[in-house]
């Protein structure tokens, strides 16, 4: 069955710039409407912090200009998704945003929307092949570089840089998942750190990745590094580490960020993060989207920078990334 998050929130302002007016984008005709103005969001699943901060940024933007956001949970689940979109477009939605649950799902539902006449606006992961309006992505490689970066400092530092290092990491099937996986290999290469063994989520838990971390330990005892490539994950890694007493002894890079990681960078718990923003990709996803519905021709590819967070400036950073990054649900 399929479940719904449907948020309506109290209009407030949207800082964004001013988007040129033009011809709407070929290959999607206008269809009919309902009265009431309406976003689709399908997201992977509600149970990452990422995908419900994201979800809160187009939810904000939608209600800025008018619109009702009504979010979807595919439970990392092609075919939930497929149901999911087509749910959407039966109710006649004005737009739809989907942040896929892999690249090679996507194109099912941009031809659903495109025979329906429905625009759509990708958020993040990235589809392989299909028409869309506008692709909103963070720079993985380059956030997971400069991450590989600090981490392979951090281990030189330790004088740990003889040892091996353990990726958990997302599904390789999406886009962003092979990017990231190479920006942080490069960083390892040049630092002449040994990779000894990858895992990909499935479930994308912290018990998941518990699991991963503790069959690596016991498989690679000479192992002083991990880079978990997802916010809650990396707490089962870190949980790992403190069952098998091995804490302390092996350095941990994460990926995105929830509001935990400020204590746990503080400690040297986490050596550094590559935060994606997910905040601002949802405005922006958002925002894409209205400046299409509007006449306008937004830009097909649209990058949000990625904050290498560590343990020397999290105290910097934190008033950006308190909004970006968690949207404000810090305390």
């Amino acid at each position: 069955m399929t479940r719904l998050l449907s948020t309506r929130i109290s209009r407030r302002a949207v800082a964004a710039g001013a988007v040129p007016a033009s011809l709407a984008l070929a290959g999607f005709p206008r269809a009919p409407r309902a009265a009431e103005k309406q976003i689709a969001y399908l997201t992977p699943g509600l149970d990452l912090p990422f995908w419900r901060i994201l979800a809160k940024g187009i939810a904000d933007t939608g209600a800025g200009h008018g619109f009702k956001t009504t979010t979807y949970d595919s439970h990392n689940n092609a075919q939930t998704q497929l149901q999911n979109a087509q749910d959407a477009i039966a109710r006649k939605v004005d737009g739809i945003i989907i942040s896929p649950t892999d690249s090679s799902t996507c194109p099912s539902v941009l031809d659903a929307a495109k025979r329906a006449g429905i625009p759509v606006v990708i958020a993040d992961i990235g589809t392989t092949s299909g028409e869309y309006v506008s692709f909103i992505i963070s720079d993985n490689t380059e956030g997971a570089y400069g991450t590989g970066v600090a981490f392979a400092k951090a281990m030189k530092a330790k004088g740990w840089e003889k040892g091996s290092v353990g990726l958990v990491t997302i599904s390789l099937a999406r886009n962003n998942g092979k990017a990231r996986t190479a920006g942080f290999r490069k960083a390892l290469a040049e630092a002449h750190i040994r990779e000894a063994a990858l895992s990909q989520m499935q479930t994308y838990t912290a018990d998941e990745t518990f699991k991963f971390v503790q069959d690596m330990l016991t498989a690679h005892p000479d192992m002083r590094g991990l880079f978990i490539e997802t916010d809650q994950p990396t707490i089962g890694a870190l949980r790992a580490l403190q069952a098998t007493r091995r804490e302390g002894q092996v350095l941990v890079a994460a990926y995105d960020g929830i509001p935990e990681f400020v204590k746990l960078l503080k400690e040297g718990k986490i050596v550094a993060s590559g935060m994606q923003q997910p905040y601002l990709m949802g405005e922006r996803s958002a925002l894409s989207l209205l400046a299409y519905l509007d006449g306008g021709k937004p830009d097909k590819t649209i990058i949000v920078p990625i904050e290498v967070v560590t343990s020397e400036n999290v105290d910097k950073l934190l008033p950006t990334i308190r909004t970006t990054v968690f949207g404000n649900e810090m305390t």
